[in-house]
């Protein structure tokens, strides 16, 4: 930084910095002001001005206006892409939350496509010609791929389990409750009291549903006698919480959700389990463990079992619960229901998704199934492809073994083995930032002081993206 200069110099400076009406004459030159308002872009003409500004008075010698003017039009071009961009995704996160988590196949896109250009039978029954059932679009897969009686789609899946509790806490099964001057209450165990990403916590989720929360057993141990002493006649629901995060490993016991639910029949209350990431498909043959799936939470009999539509099922945001038809027809009929309900792209885009599942095909089709499913050879064979395009570009960059990750707040501490493109040594940081400010950004990862780029993550169609982003990264910065 240059050393600072008495004030009056600073003014005189400062002075020499261009008009906003010469920028909003550039813009209006260019075509700017039709194409984005005037209104942007004379918020972009004073924060550019701004800017410049402030690095007069940190010491700096004012840029000169042509610098300035240029600075104003990058902006503005940058405002034209939008902010909400696409991403090459190279961090080897498969279902990275940061980065809108599930990529949609090109069927449920197609059909989100067709769902939004025009109008639709979403709640019109064409047989009869008269109003029909929102859900029914996507509750008769969910029913036959799950065993489950009943499902209901919701916006995500906190959504899912606040209305699940809500809707429940006013019944018990096979019979209604008399309103009492007392709030309902919960049992969960102390080891399920978590919290997800965005500060998302089940405790503070229970209190809004109007529920008191009653804990049971320990953090790392809780026995079936925990929550058979804490029943009482105002408890109304055991809720099983799946710790999709995190592990907990070493002195720990757990009660089985078919424990839970043999107990909550004996006593006459409801079972919820948020199960979180909610796959369809068994995980441990793509080497990610013993994840349990839907179908196996359904089996084990819970009254509601919630899950996300965009983790492992693939598909787009939304919270699904699938389960007993009593339960679910409660939760239907909830007023909340009509706050949390999904529109028809959403719909659209999960049944197209759940379409690949019944036909079989979803390792194929499902971009996050593809993904899992990649073997380390092929990746191998990727990156080294992506060194060879580059050339001398790219002298010091080399193809490592690595190791991916689910993410998304599925199977913690599981890793997916592959190979990844490293770039040449150097400022990691700023080649990070560089790949970032690409013309199609390109986000990587940082190991070891390296910028690692995997090719797990990397769609079909987007090596070109990602190699026009290297060479960004990696060409000498204008003098």
């Amino acid at each position: 930084m240059a050393p600072s200069r008495p004030g009056t110099d600073i003014a005189s400076e400062a002075r020499k910095l261009p008009r906003v009406d010469r920028l909003i004459g550039a813009a209006e030159e260019h075509g700017w002001i039709a194409r984005l308002g005037h209104g942007l872009v004379a918020e972009a003409a004073r924060q550019v001005l701004e800017s410049a500004r402030r690095e007069v008075l940190a010491g700096s010698p004012c840029p000169p206006p042509e610098v300035v003017e240029s600075r104003f039009l990058s902006r503005l071009a940058g405002a034209a892409r939008g902010s909400l961009r696409r991403v090459v995704n190279a961090t080897g996160v498969v279902v990275h939350t940061n980065l809108g988590r599930a990529p949609l196949s090109a069927e449920a896109l197609e059909a989100m496509r067709l769902a939004g250009m025009g109008y639709t039978n979403l709640e019109f029954d064409l047989e009869a010609g008269e109003r029909g059932d929102r859900y029914g679009h996507a509750a008769g897969p969910l029913v036959r791929l799950t065993g489950a009686e009943a499902a209901l789609v919701v916006n995500n899946n906190a959504s899912a389990v606040l209305l699940a509790l809500a809707a429940l806490m006013g019944s018990r099964p096979g019979a209604a409750v008399l309103p009492s001057p007392h709030p309902p209450e919960v049992v969960i165990s102390r080891g399920q009291l978590v919290e997800i990403g965005g500060g998302f916590r089940i405790p503070d989720v229970l209190r809004r549903s109007g529920a008191a929360l009653v804990e049971v057993g320990t953090t790392n141990r809780t026995y079936l006698r925990d929550y058979e002493a804490a029943v009482g006649e105002r408890t109304r629901l055991l809720l099983s919480v799946h710790r999709s995060n995190f592990r907990l490993s070493g002195f720990t016991e757990d009660v089985a959700l078919a424990d839970l639910v043999a107990l909550g029949r004996r006593v006459g209350v409801w079972v919820v389990d948020d199960l979180g990431s909610g796959a369809l498909l068994p995980t441990r043959r793509y080497g990610l463990g013993e994840e349990p799936t839907v179908q196996d939470r359904v089996r084990a009999g819970a009254d509601l079992v919630c899950f996300s539509g965009d983790k492992l099922l693939g598909g787009p945001q939304a919270g699904i619960l699938v389960g007993r038809k009593e339960a679910v027809d409660l939760c239907r009929r909830h007023p909340l229901m009509r706050a949390l309900r999904v529109d028809k792209v959403t719909l659209a885009g999960l049944a197209a998704t759940l379409a690949h599942y019944e036909r079989g095909e979803a390792e194929r089709e499902v971009p996050v199934w593809r993904a899992i499913a990649l073997r380390p050879e092929a990746l191998r064979a990727r990156a080294g492809g992506w060194l060879e395009a580059l050339g001398p570009a790219a002298a010091g960059a080399e193809v490592q073994e690595s190791a991916s990750a689910v993410g998304g707040g599925s199977l913690p501490e599981v890793t997916l083995p592959t190979w990844v493109l490293a770039l040449p040594p150097g400022d990691a940081d700023r080649q990070a930032a560089r790949l970032r400010g690409a013309e199609v950004p390109v986000v990587g990862r940082i190991e070891e002081g390296r910028v690692l780029l995997d090719p797990r993550t990397v769609l079909p169609g987007e090596d070109e993206l990602l190699l026009a982003g290297v060479r960004h990264a990696l060409a000498p910065e204008p003098a």
